[in-house]
């Protein structure tokens, strides 16, 4: 067994409801096989299990792994395209870059650098958008499980509107769907998630298929996007004649507990109510809503109505894998003015970063408790740096959580386990 002695900061509860920061200063985290098997101060665990090494993290502050719920593996090397409205965006940036995954060569660089991006920002699980090309998302499973990564991840399915190279069609999108889950689904830590990739681009023989899938494969999970863009939700109220966007989804039994929609920022109120009813979570992307002028996310109103809200960083549009950057940008989205803001504290941030992604991805992941595996994060500034500075003299555990969005980078994150396993950064000098 191991004791990891750290400063540590975790949300078992949702702060939503009531739940509060949990802070140790000095704390022991006891560590067998992956698993915490004990949790409290330092001197009682190291008392209770004397002789047992001794990890020490205390230069700095011990996170749980965070919970990336939207990103987009093909689209790692277009991050930074700036000046565009989503359609164009797509057209211009994030699409060509996705036919070029067709070469299995260049996806396997390309997913080389994705999950490598995502431990390197503190991530350890992700609802992975994923390719097109059947291929390209075999060995995006490939590199998470040699990274060791949790990877909840499909193949992205679309017949119109999109260029051709990138379509398919219902039958044989349920075939390779099948069989990647076949490979994959339950292996490891890889999980399967159908995804088409939006009901603009996708018809309703497609999203049949998608529901036949789902369906069909058990314990998959289900992702596309919602509701981001108002020339987007006009299109696809033109193309099905329903009452709203949802629909296209729910028709075909996609919107469940299983379910993840990315953005939501012009939801209906029979939307939500349906999103709430079913247990449905909203992956909310504040860099990419911002990046791409897609307008303010309606926080307020997904609260009111009971839907689940958890964090996705939305990588290409979004400008990086930190999550602390994207809790950053959703309490600078909800400080605006006006009816749709819900102010944000640091507990909120934290929560939304790691144990609202892990209840929306049905992970056992999210906090540093008793019974739960060791996924973590060591965040230790440079000595002297602007963050190591502030920390030193915050006020209070809330005021150094709150440092830690405002000025983290992934340049913090000095290590980061999965399952007691270091899957980022240098050797751990062992003290007794």
């Amino acid at each position: 067994m191991t004791i990891y002695r750290a400063t540590v900061l975790d949300t078992p509860d949702d702060p939503f409801t009531g739940g509060r920061l949990r802070a140790e200063a000095d704390a022991g985290l006891l560590v067998h096989d992956g698993m915490i098997v004990g949790r409290g101060q330092f001197a009682a665990v190291k008392a209770q299990h004397l002789g047992e090494e001794v990890v020490d993290l205390t230069d700095g502050v011990v996170l749980p792994g965070f919970v990336d719920t939207h990103v987009h593996f093909p689209q790692v090397r277009v991050i930074g395209g700036l000046g565009m409205s989503l359609l164009d965006w797509l057209e211009q940036c994030a699409l060509p870059e996705e036919v070029r995954l067709a070469d299995v060569t260049y996806a396997t660089g390309v997913a080389e650098e994705f999950v490598r991006s995502l431990a390197a920002a503190g991530t350890t699980s992700a609802l992975v958008f994923g390719s097109h090309f059947a291929p390209a998302v075999g060995v995006l499973f490939e590199a998470a499980a040699r990274l060791g990564l949790r990877v909840t991840c499909g193949l992205v399915t679309s017949d119109g509107i999109l260029r051709e190279e990138l379509l398919t069609t219902p039958d044989r999108a349920y075939a390779e769907g099948l069989a990647l889950a076949d490979r994959w689904h339950g292996t490891g830590r890889a999980r399967y998630a159908v995804t088409p990739r939006f009901s603009l681009s996708c018809t309703d023989p497609m999203l049949a298929a998608c529901g036949a899938l789902h369906s069909d494969v058990e314990g998959s999970f289900f992702t596309s996007h919602l509701n981001e863009n108002k020339q987007e939700i006009s299109t696809v109220a033109t193309l099905f004649g329903l009452r709203n966007y949802l629909e296209t989804y729910d028709r075909h039994g996609l919107v469940g507990p299983r379910s993840v929609f990315a953005h939501n920022v012009y939801p209906t109120d029979r939307e939500l109510r349906v999103m709430a009813d079913r247990g449905a979570t909203v992956a909310h992307c504040p860099t990419s809503n911002a990046a791409l002028g897609n307008g303010l996310f309606p926080f307020r109103r997904h609260r009111a109505f009971g839907v689940h809200v958890a964090l996705g960083t939305d990588v290409g549009a979004g400008n990086g894998f930190s999550l602390l950057k994207e809790g950053m940008q959703a309490y600078f989205s909800q400080q605006l003015p006006g009816r749709k803001r819900y102010p944000l504290a640091p507990r909120h941030l934290l929560y939304l970063a790691t144990t609202a992604g892990a209840r929306a991805l049905d992970l056992n992941v999210g906090h540093l408790g008793v019974g739960m595996p060791f996924d973590a994060q060591w965040i230790r500034p440079a000595p002297g740096s602007t963050l190591d500075v502030v920390l030193r003299n915050a006020r209070d555990d809330t005021d150094a959580l709150a440092k830690l969005f405002a000025l983290g980078t992934p340049g913090d994150v000095h290590k980061v386990w999965v399952e007691g396993v270091p899957v980022l950064g240098p050797t751990l000098l062992s003290a007794g």
